[in-house]
Formats: structure tokens, C-alpha cells, sequence
């Protein structure tokens, strides 16, 4: 019985997973439209007008671990140093959005 139950257990979980929906990944069209209404004025093209030293590029945001969307979230949402918190200005979507944009931005050399 112990096995029956088991296996029962084991296929409805396997079931579960194979049948569910993954999470959405983040927009960065829609991060690049919360970037520019609320990141640019200070960081326009991946730059750092309050702190040069500190962009938003690549080689930085790993200088100063921060290469990361969860890292990014973080110092979004909470601020740091000059940089004022937006938890309570923009949502966790739209956060995780522009942390996404500001990922491939980096990647990306911050072209236009």
C-alpha cells in the first residue's frame, strides 16, 4: 500500500510540475519605459551623474556586486547612499522590469 501511495504521490508531483505554468519573465520594453520616466534623469545611457565612478555598466555593477536582477531589485527598492528607494513609487513588477532593462542594457554596452 505504502508504495501505491508512493508512486500516486510521485506522479501527481511530476504531473504538477510538467503542467505548470513557469514564471513570467520580466519586461524590459516595459522596463525601459519605467528606466526612462524614473531611472534617467540620473542615470541616462547607463551613467551615474550623482557618482561617475558607480555607472550602470557591466564592469561597475560587478565592481560593486550588483550584477544581478535580484541585487538591482534591492537597491531599487530600498535605496542606498544618494539613490532614494521606489518601493513605494513604483510596484515589485515594475521594478523587476527595469532591473531586467538595466541587465541587458549592461550587456548590451549600453548602445541606444
Amino acid at each position: 500500500m505504502k508504495k501505491i501511495i508512493s508512486v500516486l504521490l510521485l506522479g501527481i508531483t511530476i504531473f504538477t510540475f510538467a503542467f505548470s505554468n513557469p514564471a513570467l519573465a520580466a519586461d524590459t520594453a516595459a522596463g525601459k519605459a519605467v528606466f526612462t520616466a524614473n531611472c534617467a534623469s540620473c542615470h541616462a545611457g547607463g551613467k551615474n551623474l550623482v557618482n561617475a565612478a558607480k555607472s550602470l555598466s557591466k564592469e561597475d555593477l560587478q565592481e560593486y556586486n550588483i550584477y544581478s536582477e535580484a541585487a538591482i531589485i534591492a537597491q531599487v527598492t530600498n535605496g542606498k547612499n544618494a539613490m532614494p528607494a521606489f518601493k513605494n513609487n513604483l510596484t515589485t513588477d515594475e521594478i523587476a522590469n527595469v532591473a531586467a532593462y538595466v541587465i541587458e542594457q549592461a550587456d548590451a554596452g549600453w548602445a541606444k
